[in-house]
């Protein structure tokens, strides 16, 4: 009898099959209040981190741009102007919930003339080999269930000369700031989260699957086992995040 394979939901090992709706579970549960969630956890900064990450992205007039993981749409809306009536973002997200109020938020701000909508799985991209300039995934890989295999669908779709930006919480270069960063996060941020949406658990593992991520130097090698070159990585805020960089030529 085969052994059942499994991978990890925060901290706790489930099938690996079920890692996708539980997943969704979380997000459908904190979608409505994401964005205030965001401003509270970070004070703000998370803005400061996206327009870093546009900066680094290349983007340009007529460009073709996947926001994977887009969710409520904040690096979309920082697109759209820069790639223009004759560019194109496609904002997408596995979750039909975050997407649904990342749909409404750019009609609210009349930027659908050059944004598109998909829900998408990471891992097997509905899209045409080389059909994007620019890939973006915020705050999004982390959820994903197989990395190795969303970088490589990512690198399919990617135009030669394109790149691939992953803005995510990584591991904060000093050790003092990692312990009251732990602090914080297991202690106060749950708190928070049960404060402003009424569910602590959700933002426990939300805490848990930041420490599960790979950190700065094992992301860095699996965008070059995806077959990127140049890759590098920027530390933001002592660590707490980083902006991973790979080109396809």
């Amino acid at each position: 009898m085969s052994e059942q394979k499994t991978t990890h939901f925060g901290f706790t090992d489930v099938p690996l099959e079920k890692k996708q709706s539980m997943v969704a579970e979380v997000f459908d549960s904190v979608a409505v209040k994401y964005d205030l969630m965001n401003d509270l956890m970070s004070a703000g900064v998370h803005r400061l981190w996206k327009r870093f990450t546009i900066q680094k992205s290349g983007a340009r007039a007529g460009g073709q741009v996947l926001d994977l993981a887009g969710g409520t749409g904040d690096l979309a809306a920082l697109f759209s102007p820069i790639v223009g009536d004759s560019g194109q973002i496609v904002l997408a997200d596995i979750n039909d919930s975050m997407l649904k109020v990342g749909r409404d938020r750019m009609i609210d701000k009349g930027l659908i003339s050059n944004i598109k909508f998909a829900q998408v799985n990471a891992e097997a991209l509905p899209f045409a080999d080389n059909q994007f300039d620019c890939i973006t995934i915020a705050f999004g890989l982390r959820n994903v269930t197989d990395k190795q295999k969303a970088l490589a669908s990512m690198y399919r779709v990617l135009k030669p000369g394109g790149r691939l930006l992953v803005l995510e919480f990584s591991k904060p270069t000093s050790e003092l700031f990692n312990k009251a960063y732990d602090a914080y996060s297991f202690n106060l941020l749950p708190k928070i989260g049960k404060w402003i949406t009424g569910d602590e658990d959700s933002y426990r593992y939300l805490a848990e699957s930041i420490r599960m991520h790979p950190d700065q130097d094992t992301l860095k090698g699996m965008f070059e086992q995806a077959d990127f070159e140049d890759c590098e990585y920027h530390n933001l805020t002592g660590g707490i995040v980083a902006l991973h960089r790979g080109f396809k030529y």
